[in-house]
């Protein structure tokens, strides 16, 4: 235990504080850029899911499963070493950044989905009886009512998603635990280096963390469905 509180190791973490910022900016930007591809992927596979076209939901079910169902360093490890055998060649950067996102788009389709089946199915009904395209039904009908079944997990995929970018470290993706694994390792303050990283993760996911909290509150206290009023959308 000594070593864990010796003044001299921290003073030289401090020292070198700047790789572990330069690691939390790339953990930021990694995690914003796959988090955009997650959103934008799983909201269209979410919706694909629910409509009638037995192709769709097949294609949705397959993406599902495969992403959900393989480890995330093994996806990493195959779009790191596997795709330049395919001529393809990603930068570190750019693998996490696809790496997070297909594997969260999965878990999103998901969340998306169980708000969409949420939702009582006369709305869809009713909208499609005044003639809304499946489009509009779901965009002023369907989705504004399944925010609150939604958001909550949404939040938690977002704050594991940040968590899941420390695997860029395998591949010496400059990330958080990148540069504490290799600080760590050339000064053989292992403590410093790992608690460090731990401390950085936290800052980053507390506040997610705290907002899924009050999210979930908010929808317990919400109404359970919003009726529909058709008069008040444009058509």
């Amino acid at each position: 235990m000594s070593k864990l509180f010796d003044a001299r190791r921290w003073l030289r973490l401090i020292g070198d504080f700047d790789q572990f910022l330069l690691g939390m900016k790339t953990t930021l930007l990694v995690a914003l850029f796959g988090l955009l591809i997650a959103l934008g992927l799983g909201l269209i596979l979410g919706i694909l899911s629910c409509v009638k076209l037995y192709g769709f939901r097949i294609i949705t079910r397959i993406f599902v499963e495969f992403f959900q169902n393989t480890p995330l360093v093994v996806q990493v490890f195959f779009y790191s070493f596997g795709l330049p055998f395919l001529g393809i060649r990603l930068p570190g950067f750019m693998v996490g950044v696809v790496g997070v996102g297909l594997y969260h788009a999965a878990y999103i389709s998901e969340v998306i989905r169980s708000g969409i089946e949420a939702v009582e199915k006369g709305q869809v009904e009713a909208a499609t009886s005044q003639g809304f395209p499946y489009i509009q039904t779901m965009r002023y009908i369907i989705l504004p009512q399944s925010l609150k079944v939604i958001l909550p997990p949404l939040t938690n995929q977002a704050m594991n998603l940040v968590k899941n970018t420390s695997v860029l470290a395998m591949i010496a993706g400059m990330d958080i635990m990148y540069y504490a694994k290799s600080w760590a390792g050339n000064n053989g303050f292992f403590y410093q280096g790992y608690l460090t990283a731990g401390l950085l993760y936290f800052l980053l996911c507390f506040p997610l963390a705290r907002l899924t909290a009050r999210l979930e509150n908010k929808a317990r206290q919400l109404p359970a469905v919003t009726p529909l009023r058709i008069m008040e959308v444009d058509s």
